[in-house]
C-alpha cells in the first residue's frame, strides 16, 4: 500500500492519495445511505442536517475519516486521516483520494491478516466503546412528540397492557417550554417529577431531548448563565453569534472549551434530580435554519483549548461540534450521577465519538429503500468504531404501511440500538397502530430481542474490550469469500448468529449463505414470515434468556443454551454478566463464563468454565438445546457445571 500527501496551490488544503489493490473492497466512512461497499463512492465529510436523505446525498450527520479495506486474500488494511476539516472523498479503483480543507494532518495506515485485527488496531487509536447500561439495549418507543403528560402515560399503559416489551419512552422538544432546552412546559407537563415516577413505577426509563441552541432570552436561565460564563460561540467580529433554530434566535455553546463543557454538564443536574435516565442531543451538526448551508458560518470563532489546537474557526470545529457536545453531556451526567452509567444519544458525531454517545441514522423515510439502508448504515458505522447505532424503526418522514413497519421492527430489533420514532406530521407509529396482526409481529420481534439480551450484552462487553462491533457483515466470517463482500440484506450478530432479512415488500433475502453448516433458530412461539430468519452457526453455543417485559423484570435465573456442533462434534460460546448498571464491573464485579460442548459417541456434554470476574456462579436452571440434522435434542438441569444429552 502506497500513499502520498500533496499540496494544492491556493487556499490551505491537502490532497491524500492512497493506492491499494484494484480488486480490494472498501468499507467504513461512517454514515452514508446506499450499499455496504464503498467502492466507487464519492462522499463529503461535512456534518449536515439532511431530512429524508437518499443515496445521492453527499454528506449526512456524521464524519468518519476512516476506510477499512479487504484484499482478495482476506487480509485487511485501514486508512485514517486525522483531519476535522471538510474532506471530499473518492473511493476509486485501487485508490483512495481525499481532498481536505486543512493545512496539514496526520495519516495512519493499518495492516493485518484479518479485518477483525484491523478493527482492534483502530480501537487502540480512537478508543473502545463504554459498556452501556443493560436497559439501553431494550426496546425504546419515541415520537416527535408525545405530549401532553397524559399522552405519555397513555403510551406507557398501552405498552404494559398489550404486553409489548419496552424499557424507555422518549420525549422530543414538545416537552420543553417554548423549545427551550432544560425546561418543562408548565401546561403540558405541570409535574414532571410525578410523571417520571409514574414511568419508573411502570419500569420505564425516561429519555429527553436537549438541543445546543439556547434561546436568546435574558429571563431564560440557561442562556443567562451562558452569557455570565462567556460560553457562546462568537462571529468573526467577536460578537455573540446568533442563529435561528426551533426557539427562535439562539446562541450556541462553545464546546471546544473545557470550561464551557463543565458549565454545560452542570445544566443537567436539575433534570437528573427529577430522575431522568438518558439524554438525547439533537440538532448538533449544528443545524441552523438561517445559517449558510443551514449551519454556522465557517468564520465563527471558537476559543478552543490547547488539546484541540487553541483558538480557531468553525471550519475546523464544525465536524467535531456534536462530539464535543456529547462529551460535555456525558461528563456532566457522570459527574452528577456517578453511581450509574450515562446513556447519551447523538445525531452528529465524528470518528471516536462513540466513547461518549450512541447514535442513530437520522431523519430517514418510511420507504423500503430506507429499510434496506438501515442494515448497511449500521454495519458501516460499526466498521467505523460506532458500536451502538440503529435507525428510526418505521421511518421518520412519511407514513409507513403496516407491512413495512412490521418488517422494519423485525430487522430493527436485531440492530444494536432499537427505537421506533416518527415525525410530528405522520400517522401513529406504535406497534399496535395497524391492527392485531402487525402488533403480534412487533411483539414477537421485540420478544426475540429480549430473549437474546444475554447474548447482546456479551457482544457489547466484547466491543468494550476489543473494539469489534456487535453487528458485523457476513464477510467477517470468511473474508476470502468474494460472494459475501456485497451482502446487503444479511448480517452477523457476533460470530454465532446470522440474520437474513427481507428488505423488499415481495422479495426474499438475496445474500448468499456462507459456507459451512447452519441451523435454523426460532425463539418465539411460531414462525412469522415478516421476521428475519435466524441461523445458528455450527460450532457455536448461543446463550438465551427468558421472555421479559423489561430488562429489570427478573434475574437471569433460567438460561437456554442453543448448541450447534461443528464437524468435529464441538461447539463453544461465552456469557458475560454483571449488575447491568453502575461501575462495579470495572473493579471485577462481573462473571465471564465459557461453555464448551463435546460429542463422544452419541452423547453431547456441555461444560462451563469460569474465565474471569469475581461474581459467584449464580443458582439457575439451564436448558440445553442441541440442534442436529435429526432435530433439536433438549435437557434441563439446575445448578450444574456440566450437562449431558444423549442424541437418539
Amino acid at each position: 500500500m502506497l500513499w502520498r500527501r500533496s499540496s494544492t496551490r491556493g487556499a490551505a488544503r491537502r490532497t491524500l492519495r492512497v493506492s491499494f489493490p484494484r480488486d480490494a473492497d472498501v468499507y467504513g466512512l461512517g454514515e452514508a445511505a446506499g450499499p455496504l461497499r464503498r467502492n466507487g463512492r464519492r462522499l463529503t465529510l461535512w456534518n449536515a442536517d439532511h431530512y429524508a436523505y437518499d443515496e445521492s446525498t453527499p454528506s449526512l450527520y456524521q464524519s468518519h475519516p476512516w476506510v477499512l479495506g479487504v484484499r482478495p486474500d482476506g487480509s485487511a488494511f485501514g486508512i485514517l486521516w486525522d483531519s476535522t476539516c471538510r474532506s471530499r472523498v473518492w473511493c476509486g479503483p485501487g485508490v483512495l483520494s481525499v481532498r481536505a480543507s486543512d493545512a496539514d494532518f496526520a495519516v495512519y495506515t493499518l495492516d493485518a491478516p484479518s479485518p477483525r485485527m484491523v478493527m482492534e488496531q483502530l480501537a487502540t487509536l480512537i478508543g473502545r466503546p463504554p459498556l452501556p447500561p443493560l436497559w439501553a439495549l431494550g426496546f425504546h418507543q419515541s415520537r416527535y412528540s408525545y405530549y401532553p403528560e397524559s399522552e405519555v402515560r397513555r403510551i406507557a399503559d398501552e405498552m404494559r397492557t398489550r404486553r409489548i416489551p419496552c424499557d424507555a419512552l422518549w420525549l422530543d422538544i414538545h416537552y420543553m417550554r417554548g423549545n427551550r432546552s432544560f425546561t418543562f412546559d408548565p401546561d403540558r407537563f405541570p409535574d414532571p417529577a410525578a410523571l417520571i415516577a409514574h414511568l419508573h413505577g411502570r419500569s420505564l426509563r425516561t429519555v429527553v431531548m436537549i438541543d445546543p441552541g439556547l434561546k436568546v432570552d435574558p429571563d431564560y436561565h440557561a442562556y443567562a448563565s451562558g452569557v455570565e460564563h462567556g460560553a457562546f460561540v462568537r462571529d468573526h467580529t467577536g460578537r455573540e453569534y446568533r442563529g435561528e433554530v426551533w426557539p427562535g434566535a439562539c446562541a450556541f455553546p462553545d464546546y471546544a472549551s473545557a470550561a464551557v463543557r463543565s458549565w454545560w454538564g452542570d445544566l443537567y443536574q436539575p433534570l437528573i434530580s427529577l430522575g431522568i435516565d438518558g439524554f438525547w442531543n439533537d440538532m448538533n451538526e449544528p443545524a441552523i435554519f438561517d445559517g449558510p448551508g443551514r449551519t454556522m458560518p465557517e468564520s465563527n470563532i471558537h476559543l478552543a483549548d490547547p488539546e484541540i489546537g487553541g483558538p480557531t474557526t468553525h471550519a475546523r470545529i464544525h465536524n467535531i461540534y456534536g462530539t464535543l457536545m456529547v462529551r460535555a453531556t456525558r461528563e456532566g451526567v457522570s459527574r452528577h450521577r456517578p453511581d450509574r452509567r450515562a446513556f447519551v444519544l447523538t445525531r452528529a458525531n465524528f470518528l471516536g465519538g462513540h466513547r461518549y454517545a450512541a447514535t442513530w441514522t437520522g431523519d430517514n423515510s418510511s420507504t423500503w429503500e430506507h429499510l434496506a439502508w438501515s442494515i448497511t448504515m449500521a454495519l458501516n458505522l460499526g466498521l467505523s468504531g460506532q458500536a451502538m447505532s440503529g435507525p428510526d424503526i418505521g421511518g421518520f418522514e412519511g407514513n409507513a404501511s403496516g407491512t413495512l413497519f412490521a418488517r422494519w421492527m423485525g430487522i430493527g430489533a436485531m440492530l444494536p440500538f432499537c427505537r421506533a420514532h416518527t415525525d410530528v406530521w405522520t400517522r401513529e407509529h406504535e406497534p399496535w397502530s395497524w391492527g392485531p396482526a402487525v402488533e403480534a409481529t412487533c411483539r414477537r420481534a421485540i420478544l426475540r430481542r429480549y430473549r437474546l439480551l444475554p447474548f447482546w450484552y456479551t457482544l457489547f462487553h466484547e466491543a468494550s474490550t476489543t473494539g469489534v462491533p456487535p453487528v458485523r457483515p457476513l464477510w467477517f466470517l470468511d473474508p476470502c469469500d468474494p460472494s459475501l463482500r456485497g451482502a446487503n440484506d444479511a448480517f452477523m450478530l457476533g460470530e454465532a448468529l446470522m440474520v437474513r432479512c427481507r428488505v423488499e415488500e415481495s422479495g426474499e433475502c438475496r445474500s448468499p449463505m456462507p459456507r459451512g453448516t447452519w441451523r435454523p433458530l426460532e425463539l418465539v412461539e411460531c414462525h412469522d414470515p415478516d421476521l428475519p430468519e435466524l441461523w445458528l452457526r455450527a460450532g457455536s453455543i448461543l446463550p438465551v434468556g427468558p421472555s421479559l417485559q423489561h430488562t429489570g423484570e427478573r434475574p437471569l435465573d433460567r438460561l437456554w443454551l442453543h448448541v450447534a456442533l461443528d464437524r468435529e462434534g464441538r461447539a463453544s460460546g461465552e456469557l458475560y454478566e454483571d449488575a447491568g448498571e453502575g461501575h462495579a464491573h470495572e473493579a471485577g464485579a462481573f462473571r465471564l463464563t465459557r461453555f464448551d460442548a463435546r460429542l463422544a459417541g452419541d452423547t453431547v456434554t456441555i461444560r462451563s468454565t469460569h474465565l474471569g470476574g469475581q461474581l459467584e456462579r449464580p443458582h439457575r436452571t439451564i436448558d440445553v438445546h442441541v440442534h442436529t440434522d435429526q432435530g433439536v435434542h433438549t435437557a434441563t438441569q439446575a445448578d450444574a457445571e456440566s450437562i449431558s444429552i444423549r442424541l437418539r
